[in-house]
């Protein structure tokens, strides 16, 4: 009941506030739809009762608020649907389409009390951010702009972008540090917030920080362990993806989702489904250069192996030919000393036996000579069997001599006792090098040597002294 009061009607607290309720209450019977931004979602656990506020905003700024509530068994019904929807739960920093009454108690003034909110109104606003995204970054030509960076041919120093106790970092880490081929990496976290109202402005604070040291780096990789579309909008924001386009190296995502590309990820260098998918993608880089590598080696090897073999049974021919014609000529030299030998031998014993005839045929006239002349034949055939004697074994010397001779320089051109002291012999395609100008800058030779075989590339060559003259 009012009162006077200094001739002044004077209405209560309760008064006034129980008339506005039962005016609300007159005038608004119904629920309706309101659109706004949940700036924060309020989620008491003790209670299960959550205490939304909400606002909507023009040019950044707050033009409306007001407070609003919602009942625990509505609040679980409706963040089944969100997860149903959307694969996220009901959270801060969002727009939404939701049904309210509005109610006013004379203790706790005005609020709406939410009944229901529509999941699918949020999905279609993501939407439409992502496509005013996109067709911003296109329209200031920076759309491509990271893509058109060149990645290293193995990249290895990685700087990541995550959680450190993410599950999809968790996984990106065990797939790369235990691949099979024993490919090693680089990596160094820098730590971020990767969803929520704040983790526009943490990543590009990690980005800027990456940029400092960018020279220690080949790659960024953005990763996330997997989330619905909702958890996802900040990928979607054009301040970040701006700092992504205009990084100056490569930044690649493995942000882990089912649904459509964010637009980080189709501005990024390259992107992967999940973290697991991105780690493979750097594994194939090194899979790529890796392979090209291992077959050049095997040809390179058997290729040497069959040149190697080529020479040796050249080699082995040559040697063997070397070996025949030496004994066909030792074989002729000893039985030229033989057949000498012989006629020697058969001279000396013609001549003997023409002197022993002559010597026969005088005996008469010998005998009746004087004892002295007896002698003095006697001496002269000893003499004289005694020079041809000599003289056969002079021969004979000389004659082995002449042929140990031969042997020794037919030994010394033996090409293993040539090698032994120290000389080699180099080849340039299979053919002997008797000149430098048979040989160019690159060239690869093989030289021959006692102990087995040397590769070699040509750096240079220069003439000697008496060939510049």
């Amino acid at each position: 009941m009012s009162e006077k009061i200094n001739d002044k009607t004077v209405f209560s607290l309760l008064e006034v506030t129980g008339s506005i309720q039962k005016t609300l209450n007159d005038r608004y019977k119904s629920s309706f739809w309101v659109k706004a931004e949940m700036n924060k979602l309020n989620f008491y656990k003790h209670s299960g009762h959550c205490y939304p506020e909400l606002v909507e905003k023009k040019d950044g700024k707050v033009i409306a608020q007001i407070k609003s509530y919602i009942w625990k068994d509505d609040y679980f019904r409706i963040n089944r649907k969100f997860i149903d929807t959307l694969n996220e739960p009901l959270k801060d920093g969002i727009k939404i389409l939701f049904q309210v009454k509005i109610t006013f108690d004379p203790a706790h003034g005005l609020s709406l009390w939410i009944t229901d909110i529509d999941p699918g109104y949020t999905l279609g606003d993501l939407e439409r951010e992502k496509q005013e995204t996109v067709s911003r970054l296109k329209n200031e030509g920076i759309f491509n702009k990271n893509k058109t960076l060149s990645i290293p041919l193995l990249p290895q120093r990685i700087a990541v972008i995550s959680v450190e106790t993410s599950k999809g970092y968790a996984d990106f880490l065990k797939v790369i540090e235990t691949n099979s081929w024993g490919y090693r990496f680089f990596m160094y976290l820098f730590p971020s917030l990767l969803q929520g109202e704040n983790a526009v402005q943490s990543i590009i604070e990690q980005l800027e920080k990456i940029k400092k040291v960018k020279h220690h780096f080949d790659v960024v990789a953005i990763i996330r362990g997997g989330g619905g579309d909702v958890g996802l909008s900040c990928f979607n924001s054009y301040k970040l993806a701006e700092a992504i386009a205009l990084f100056p190296i490569p930044v690649i995502t493995g942000i882990g989702h089912a649904t459509n590309e964010t637009v980080t990820e189709m501005i990024a260098f390259s992107n992967a489904i999940t973290p697991t998918k991105l780690a493979e993608y750097l594994l194939q880089k090194f899979h790529d250069f890796s392979g090209p590598v291992h077959n050049a080696e095997k040809k390179i090897t058997e290729k040497a192996a069959r040149l190697l073999n080529e020479e040796k049974m050249k080699f082995g021919s040559e040697a063997k030919l070397f070996r025949s014609v030496t004994d066909n000529i030792l074989i002729s030299n000893s039985n030229a000393i033989v057949n000498l030998m012989k006629t020697l031998s058969d001279h000396a014993l013609f001549t003997f036996k023409n002197e022993n005839d002559c010597l026969e045929t005088n005996k008469t006239n010998i005998v009746r000579g004087a004892t002295v002349f007896c002698n003095i034949k006697k001496i002269a055939v000893v003499q004289l069997k005694e020079k041809l004697q000599l003289q056969s074994m002079l021969q004979t010397k000389n004659s082995m001599t002449e042929l140990n001779s031969t042997e020794k320089n037919i030994a010394n051109m033996n090409p293993v006792n040539v090698l032994k002291r120290g000389y080699s012999i180099t080849r340039l395609n299979g053919k002997s090098v008797k000149s430098i100008s048979q040989v160019r800058n690159g060239d690869i030779l093989d030289t021959l040597v006692h102990e087995g075989n040397i590769t070699s590339i040509v750096n240079s060559t220069r003439k000697t002294i008496n060939d510049e003259r």
